[in-house]
């Protein structure tokens, strides 16, 4: 019997195949340990063989875009982790409607934006994410999430075959979607968005990315909030009334420009980022009585 890797090679080529890959470098807390397989595929076609492969044969698969949401323990992930990344970047604009690949940055999407005079997108352009993770888990900011702008969604199932979704299909919740709930593989997304004035669209991205400056402390490693928000309270608030602004588990933080963000000070591994988050979350059960969930997605 094939092994794995020779099985793999037949969906795309051997280049875009690692083994034992260390994913504290594809993940923005800079932290983790290392998967047995890290593919790349190269089309919607290579992923689709890909998916059906592992899925009907069940082997263990995650699916990545750009890290900026995840943490794979130190122990590593003992099966097959598939990045949607280059080849899946596509932006194309027509009109007031941009088709972006699950692989295009965020901010180059929002530049895409600004550069045919189209408002409505200047939330996420500091989001340090990919499309595909972004529409899955309906990500937000300052006022705009993901079901204000996407008409469709493009898919695989786990099967590998491709399956479409208009906006109410999508089920869009708090940072949850039909996308999470049933295991699909985002490809592509239409957006639509309004035509504006550019030099306004500049001020607000200007403004967004200010702000997130001021409050946000981007010079360290992290996954952005680390919570969600618990209804009606705000998790950074709770964490800092509980007293632990600045509280650390190895080189894990809660940082005390933001204490809604986990941060990675040098060399925090991921038990000491999740030891943290669990310290933190019980301490705050404790003097508050609200229980907080990570928005960071722990592999």
């Amino acid at each position: 019997m094939n092994s794995i890797y020779e099985e793999l090679c037949n969906f795309t080529d051997e280049k875009n195949i690692y083994e034992n890959e260390d994913m504290k470098s594809h993940v923005t807390f800079r932290a983790g340990g290392k998967a047995r397989y890290f593919v790349t595929p190269e089309s919607n076609e290579e992923l689709g063989k890909l998916i059906s492969y592992v899925s009907n044969n069940n082997i263990k698969y995650f699916v990545m875009g750009n890290g900026s949401n995840l943490l794979f323990k130190d122990e590593g992930f003992d099966g097959v982790v598939i990045k949607i990344g280059k080849p899946f970047s596509e932006i194309r604009v027509n009109g007031d409607e941009i088709y972006c690949g699950a692989g295009a940055l965020l901010s180059k999407v929002a530049s895409a934006a600004y550069d045919n005079s189209l408002t409505g997108f200047e939330f996420a352009a500091g989001i340090p994410g990919f499309i595909g993770g972004a529409v899955a888990m309906n990500a937000g900011a300052y006022g705009g999430e993901f079901k204000d702008v996407v008409v469709k969604v493009f898919a695989v199932d786990s099967d590998g075959k491709n399956v479409e979704f208009d906006n109410s299909q999508m089920k869009f919740g708090y940072r949850t979607s039909a996308i999470q709930n049933n295991n699909y593989i985002v490809t592509g997304a239409l957006i639509k968005l309004r035509n504006g004035n550019k030099t306004e669209i500049l001020e607000e991205m200007n403004r967004l990315m200010t702000a997130r400056k001021e409050k946000q402390p981007l010079e360290f490693p992290s996954a952005g909030s680390t919570f969600k928000r618990p209804e009606g309270y705000f998790a950074g608030k709770l964490i800092m009334d509980a007293g632990l602004r600045g509280y650390s588990v190895g080189d894990a933080c809660v940082s005390e420009k933001h204490c809604g963000f986990v941060i990675n000070k040098g060399n925090a591994t991921a038990s000491d980022i999740i030891k943290l988050i669990e310290n933190v979350s019980d301490i705050v059960f404790e003097k508050f009585g609200v229980r907080l969930e990570t928005e960071v997605k722990i592999i």
